[in-house]
């Protein structure tokens, strides 16, 4: 199997030993997504919606990246800091996704990199 290196400016870029985005066997793993802007390498702060929006817009920019589209993301995972936004993340989050939906996990955590308020991971197929 063959593991492809997903990079593009349309997201922040990698702080670590990781990978915005992996192909690998007719799937694109996109890494966990913060809402920092990846022009500016700013943290979009504020409301949950915008750091929703950030996040989602980040996630795309990998997928898009990877030849892939947000309608071909078939799971995601979301980490709140605090579950008491889930409703908030979850009407910006429905805007992003055609039916049906991507399968889902939402959970929340003690901490974040950055100390943002959410971080989102997506699979899609190519």
């Amino acid at each position: 199997m063959k593991l492809e290196r997903i990079s593009t400016d349309n997201a922040p870029k990698a702080i670590g030993p990781y990978s915005q985005g992996i192909k690998a066997n007719g799937f694109v793993f996109c890494s966990g997504q913060i809402p920092a802007n990846p022009a500016t390498g700013e943290l979009v702060t504020g409301s949950i919606t915008d750091q929703t929006k950030q996040s989602l817009s980040n996630v795309k920019g990998v997928i898009e990246a990877a030849g892939s589209s947000m309608n071909k993301v078939v799971k995601c995972t979301v980490f709140l800091k605090n579950m008491d936004d889930f409703s908030e993340m979850n009407a910006e989050y429905a805007k992003w996704f055609s039916d049906p939906p991507p399968a889902r996990a939402a959970v929340e955590v003690a901490r974040l990199p950055k100390d943002v308020g959410i971080e989102i991971q997506a699979i899609a197929l190519l």
